[in-house]
């Protein structure tokens, strides 16, 4: 290594390498610590460069970095990326034969590599500890660091086991990074990984591109297909559900509906479910339907919107999952549609889970944040950021800030459904409850005599759809709980007394009724901003029919050849020569040796 300082090296590995300017915010902090051999624990959002913090001070120091992660579906894809910037990168998992494995183990060996990805399960077994032993180590990444964690959404045992690392390497720098960590998991993180002595590098969780929808489940399937016609027609997007059957039937409605959809959950055959994966991740405007069980690392920048169709089970999930759309800052959408079934649903997994009342406690405290960011009528924005502990005020940019929500006094409404409960003795669900409520004549009714309750009517003012909703915000607040193993059953909890009485008043959000979006007014204000003129879109257009080809040539996806946004700012600049395409972002010296003459020919030809 040179006597160079080691920002100015790194810098010039970021503009020459990967074509990027400068780092951003604290990349180079970070970059910096490590090169010198320090201990790191990155939180940075989805999107924001997390890779950038290892693969600098990989190529910087002495060895092959390690980069520890559990995606063993997306490593190709990640080894692609680098090889197409000339960076020297392999992985080693359980996909490859004895001999590729041995191939990559022997220029692991020989300093061959600049990086090699290991999933943690390999990583531990004696073969491999001995093979890193036996070679010069760099540093060791431990990307989604949060895996580690017992109480998280994402947890991977073989985590827990990667303390080896410092007992056995304890010269060799660490770095673990993750987009999604609330200060427990955070703790356990430094815990786990012995990082105590480890900087922490904490970024705002905030991504201001993403504008966060969450409206009245009505007809979700429905509601997704108006969202995704009405402001995401043509784009790659995700939506998630909670089970394999509706990934299924929502994937097959979507297509017969004319929108191009796969399917993605464990339970398919795991060659089916990679097959969908790669075409999600190599072809445009794919909407891929999933279980939770997809998305982690996935680094395609351009998913313009991801759907949720059931509730997540926590704050860190969701953000987890909404931080897959946008990475590359342009404008995307994070949509819900939640009600009260959702909630039922989750309260009832957590309690029929054989998880010990610990774990229970916990999830259950991280389903209630996620009612309440559901249920806040305040920004949505700044209810998330807030619960990772930052400060923020309100954004202008969700549905909350653009359409503010109406509450009312809802205490009375809450008594007469309280009351409602205890007079049908607590024994039934939420439809006959109702049915009391609003006055309905119906068998079941009729068949317990609950017509001649005091309660039967007193809510006729109201629908259906409005009780649902006062319902599930008592449920919310801690005021019903259900009783699954009585049919569903309705309960009053202590809570519920002090409301009863008149002790306690009670707001909620008035119920609005779903109505069909419309592009003009949901758009974002920076997709104007973001707008090219027709002679630009022309040419970024060609620009995308060349870079499909491209891709497909070179067997890989089309992101990695280059982003929206670099052929965005090409097609803004219209570089004429190579040295004029050599100042826009995303654009190496390897990129532009292997693809600047075609470029600049394409855009002679369109003058």
């Amino acid at each position: 290594m040179s006597e160079a300082p080691h920002n100015e090296q790194a810098l010039h590995l970021l503009q020459t390498v990967f074509g990027y300017p400068s780092f951003r915010g604290q990349q180079g902090e970070i970059v910096d610590h490590v090169v010198r051999g320090g201990d790191a624990l990155v939180l940075m959002p989805t999107g924001g460069g997390k890779s950038l913090c290892y693969q600098i001070p990989a190529l910087l120091r002495d060895g092959v970095g390690v980069v520890v992660s559990p995606l063993i579906a997306l490593m190709q894809d990640q080894v692609d990326a680098l090889a197409e910037v000339g960076v020297r990168a392999a992985f080693l998992n359980s996909t490859q034969t004895y001999e590729e494995a041995s191939r990559i183990e022997r220029r692991v060996r020989n300093g061959e590599l600049d990086l090699v990805y290991v999933a943690p399960e390999r990583l531990l077994t004696p073969r491999c500890l001995e093979l890193l032993e036996a070679s010069r180590i760099g540093l060791f990444a431990i990307d989604e660091a949060h895996c580690v964690s017992q109480w998280g959404h994402d947890f991977r045992p073989e985590y827990i086991k990667l303390s080896v690392l410092h007992e056995r390497f304890p010269a060799v720098p660490r770095i673990a990074l993750t987009a999604t960590a609330d200060h427990q998991t955070r703790g356990e993180i430094v815990h786990r990984l012995q990082l105590e002595n480890a900087l922490q590098f904490v970024s705002s969780f905030d991504r201001p591109n993403i504008r966060y929808q969450i409206v009245e489940k009505a007809n979700g399937r429905k509601q997704l297909l108006d969202f995704i016609e009405s402001e995401h027609a043509g784009d790659a997007g995700i939506v998630y559900c909670l089970s394999r059957k509706k990934v299924e039937e929502t994937a097959e409605f979507l297509n017969q509906s004319g929108i191009a959809a796969l399917p993605y959950h464990a339970g398919m055959e795991f060659t089916q479910r990679s097959k969908n994966q790669a075409r999600f991740l190599r072809e445009d405007g794919i909407v891929m339907v999933a279980t939770i069980a997809f998305g982690m690392g996935i680094d395609k920048p351009d998913v313009r919107f991801v759907a949720h169709l059931d509730l997540p089970k926590s704050i860190e999930g969701y953000y987890q999952e909404t931080g897959r759309a946008g990475r590359d800052g342009a404008p995307a959408n994070a949509w819900m549609a939640y009600g009260l079934q959702d909630v039922v649903q989750q309260r009832r997994m957590i309690d029929e889970s054989e998880a010990d009342e610990t774990f229970k406690r916990v999830q259950g405290g991280k389903l209630d944040a996620m009612l309440g960011l559901c249920e806040t009528l305040s920004c949505r924005r700044a209810r998330l950021l807030e619960y990772f502990g930052q400060p923020a005020t309100p954004c202008g940019n969700c549905d909350n800030c653009l359409t503010p929500a109406v509450s009312f006094d809802a205490t009375v409404p809450a008594q007469k459904l309280l009351s409602a409960i205890y007079r049908v003795d607590q024994r039934f669900g939420a439809g006959h409850v109702i049915d009391v409520l609003r006055g309905v004549d119906s068998d079941k009714v009729k068949q317990w005599r609950h017509e001649q309750l005091s309660t039967f009517g007193i809510g006729a003012d109201q629908s259906e759809a409005e009780w649902r909703a006062i319902l599930r915000q008592a449920i919310a607040l801690g005021l019903v709980a259900v009783d699954y193993d009585a049919y569903n059953s309705l309960k009053l909890t202590d809570d519920a007394r002090p409301v009863l009485r008149g002790e306690r008043k009670i707001q909620m959000r008035q119920y609005q009724k779903p109505v069909k979006q419309k592009r003009a007014s949901t758009k974002p204000k920076s997709y104007v901003e973001s707008d090219l003129s027709p002679a630009e879109q022309a040419l970024f257009d060609k620009l995308r029919w060349w870079r499909v080809e491209t891709a497909r040539k070179h067997n890989v996806a089309a992101f990695i050849i280059f982003h929206d946004s670099t052929m965005r700012e090409i097609a803004k600049a219209k570089p004429m020569s190579l040295g004029e395409l050599r100042g826009v972002t995303g654009v190496g010296e390897k990129k532009l040796e292997t693809y600047g003459a075609e470029i600049v020919a394409l855009i002679e030809a369109m003058q």
